[in-house]
């Protein structure tokens, strides 16, 4: 017994000497009114971080107004015996019927991170797309009306404006530089509880999940729910390491994992936004996917593949005129690292990629062959240049518009349309269409509003192939199709 107790009098006073420092460290901490957090492997204080964080996250309120809609509707079969005029009219016999509904009116909550003292604020597109009111409420009950300054539906981030100053901005910290395993603080208003605060780790990086376009999100097993989207993921500073965007479920409720747009990401696309409206997106030109899933998939069918690397980015396709293209990439390479950064996956390539613009240069290092090759690429945009891209607005079709009348619906039988009521010099006069024209569909998209022209417009102006498809009807009923390129 008393060699036993040789050996545990020493381990309990190491024991007790931890705890006493543990303890000391948290008097210290709770003494300070500065307190930063304590060293890797000592207890963490969150209440810091949640200090500093609250008062930068911000509850947004959106409204989408009712608005009368024009749709068709299944007829009645039996009507034509209540009808002495059915089927003259589309009715009966299994036709259609045009009505107008009223949409009832749209209200739903989410959250916000105030990056600016002069009133910008960082939230999800998905917070605030389609809004015909924003309101934003601060952490001290202040209310602020709120305009959209841009969004983008590829990385899910939107930035909107109100008129403040001396706001409590927060402090923006790099994401890379947070590890697996850290402490992380999700701060929002979920489910109506706004102010909320939850903990946990973070659980992985570079986590891609199919749900935008480009996606390398921080995974976090702190609790997101329903009005946490577009608040604050923030390290043990309090300082914002990304947005929440979205949690992953079931259920529809928090079930183990939220999910946050980096700030590596959310940092190019504010510059963007504040800069040119709309997003600098470069591209490399490939299409692909991870090199452990596709050798996965080739073993499922029999076939032994060995690239020299299980990790990376396997190119499936190279695109014509494409950077890589250009580099000289072919089918069946693999990227394994852009810049000096190792690449594993393609959510670590997008993430890279996400922070550069058309005309940056990268530093490629693939393999082919189980060789190491390096390339110097010129990242281009979607539409294959360096140029810089611009939201079209409806003024680049030099025409004026209205919703077409119930009379002309009625007498050419259609259920909606833009009724082209001027042309001046632009585009529209260059491809040919003239007053009168009535426009039903650009790009597949029905055109009901002017709201609906202004979005098509947009998005064909930044899109790969920057052309509208015309589809319409003049008066006469004579229906007619035209292209209209967006650029010169």
């Amino acid at each position: 017994m008393k060699k036993i107790w040789n050996y545990i009098l020493p381990a309990i006073s190491l024991v007790a000497i931890a705890f006493s420092v543990a303890a000391f460290n948290r008097a210290e901490a709770a003494n300070r009114t500065d307190a930063a957090p304590v060293a890797v492997g000592q207890p963490v204080d969150l209440t810091y971080a949640a200090d500093k964080a609250l008062p930068s996250v911000v509850h947004i309120k959106y409204v989408q107004n009712s608005k009368v809609k024009t749709v068709e509707v299944q007829s009645d079969p039996f009507s034509d015996f209540f009808d002495p005029f059915g089927g003259f009219f589309g009715r009966g016999n299994g036709g259609t019927q045009k009505r107008q509904v009223q949409t009832p009116k749209r209200t739903a909550t989410g959250s916000g991170v105030i990056i600016s003292a002069d009133g910008y604020i960082v939230t999800n597109n998905h917070v605030v797309d389609g809004a015909d009111e924003l309101t934003v409420t601060l952490n001290d009950n202040k209310e602020f009306s709120a305009r959209i300054i841009g969004a983008d539906k590829t990385t899910d981030l939107a930035l909107i404006k109100i008129d403040g100053k001396n706001l409590p901005a927060i402090t923006i910290a790099n994401s890379d530089d947070i590890k697996v395993g850290e402490w992380v603080l999700a701060v929002g208003n979920p489910l109506g509880l706004n102010n909320t605060v939850t903990a946990g780790i973070v659980s992985a990086k570079a986590r891609s999940l199919g749900a935008n376009g480009v996606e390398a999100f921080i995974q976090t097993d702190a609790a997101i729910n329903l009005g946490n989207s577009g608040g604050a993921l923030v390290n043990t500073r309090g300082e914002l390491v990304g947005i929440n965007a979205m949690l992953y479920s079931q259920t529809g409720s928090y079930s183990g994992y939220g999910f946050a747009i980096p700030t590596t990401i959310m940092n190019k696309v504010v510059d963007d936004l504040k800069k040119f409206g709309t997003v600098q997106r470069a591209v490399i030109g490939i299409q692909g996917g991870n090199v452990k899933d596709f050798v996965d998939a080739q073993k499922e069918d029999g076939k032994e593949i060995d690239f020299g690397t299980m990790e990376g980015v396997y190119v499936d396709k190279v695109l014509d005129d494409g950077a890589a293209a250009d580099a000289g990439l072919k089918k069946g390479d693999v990227i394994i690292s852009v810049d000096g950064q190792k690449v594993t996956r393609m959510a670590e390539l997008q993430e890279i990629l996400a922070r550069k613009r058309p005309g940056d240069k990268i530093s490629l290092t693939y393999m082919r062959d189980k060789k190491k090759h390096n390339e110097t690429i010129t990242l281009k945009n979607e539409q294959g240049n360096t140029k810089v891209v611009k939201n079209a607005d409806l003024d680049v079709l030099g025409a004026n518009f209205r919703e077409v009348s119930k009379e002309t619906m009625s007498q050419l039988n259609i259920g909606y349309g833009l009724e082209v009521i001027k042309v001046n010099k632009g585009k529209m006069s260059e491809a040919g269409i003239s007053r009168g024209f009535i426009i039903q569909k650009i790009n597949d998209e029905s055109i009901k509003t002017i709201d609906d022209l202004q979005k098509v417009v947009k998005d064909a102006s930044t899109s790969k192939e920057p052309v509208l498809y015309i589809q319409g009807i003049y008066p006469t009923g004579r229906k007619a199709y035209f292209a209209v390129p967006l650029q010169d």
